[in-house]
């Protein structure tokens, strides 16, 4: 679906339900360079199990007019005004990698936004390697080629996939490759420098549940320590074998532990 919201389009993804109603809400928000459809295989799911979903465009992305936010501060607060203009707030947060800070940053920012987090392929921290940064800004194809082949676990570099016919490493590239110009760059310079997430998470004031790949290379397991010490309210899932993109790579396990972070808070 589409939304006008401060005169700009925006693009969401609803699982195929309407977003009206009071049913309790959940939106999930993309990683650097993403859209939407890194949801495609939790939206349906959840619309049809007693939410509403809504997997949200940020500005620049898939169908949402830009330009592209260049701060986490700042797709922080459009995360919280876009939430409350949809008529979902407060809402179930649930963020993968980059999105695990917007969605960070809009509950801390705006705690009556938030009913929990749930954040996905997190750290309290996230260093982009001069090399990956330099063929982003470049807009180097080989820049989706690095993030797909290090991001992934090693299950899912050997085929098979809970979806018949899914090429994980195919479609990650794929998605990466259609981003807009200067979008991934953006969004990987914004992780970069974004320095402000265990800060964020002391204020949080709503239940977290963090879900973490063992093999995770891009956020390692051990960076996401700092930030569960800040949380107050936390609860941590490990996925064996799993790598950086969770939701695509472990699908089930995935639907699974956000589906009991949604009951428990």
């Amino acid at each position: 679906m589409e939304a006008l919201i401060d005169g700009r389009v925006v693009r969401c993804a609803t699982g195929g339900r309407s977003i009206d109603g009071d049913k309790p809400a959940v939106v999930l928000v993309h990683g650097a360079g993403g859209d939407r459809t890194v949801w495609q295989l939790q939206t349906r799911w959840i619309a049809h199990h007693g939410y509403r979903a809504a997997a949200v465009d940020l500005p620049g992305h898939g169908g949402s007019e830009g330009p592209a936010l260049a701060s986490i501060e700042e797709m922080g607060e459009w995360l919280a005004g876009t939430t409350e203009a949809l008529g979902l707030a407060p809402a179930h947060l649930v963020g993968h990698s980059m999105g695990t800070f917007v969605a960070l940053e809009a509950a801390a920012q705006r705690p009556e936004v938030a009913r929990s987090l749930v954040l996905l392929g997190t750290a309290g921290a996230m260093p982009v390697h001069p090399a990956l940064q330099s063929a982003a800004d470049a807009d180097d194809p080989v820049a989706g080629r690095l993030i797909t082949s290090w991001g992934i676990g090693s299950r899912a570099h050997t085929g098979g996939h809970a979806s018949p016919g899914m090429w994980l490493i195919g479609g990650n590239t794929s998605l990466l490759d259609r981003a807009r110009p200067g979008v991934l760059a953006n969004d990987l310079a914004a992780c970069d420098a974004y320095d402000g997430a265990e800060q964020a998470a002391a204020r949080v004031q709503c239940p977290v549940t963090l879900v973490l790949g063992r093999e995770d290379k891009m956020t390692p397991n051990k960076r996401a320590e700092g930030m569960i010490d800040a949380f107050g309210d936390v609860h941590s899932v490990y996925l064996d074998r799993v790598g950086h993109f969770l939701q695509i790579e472990s699908p089930i396990p995935v639907r699974k532990a956000i589906a009991a972070a949604l009951a428990r808070a």
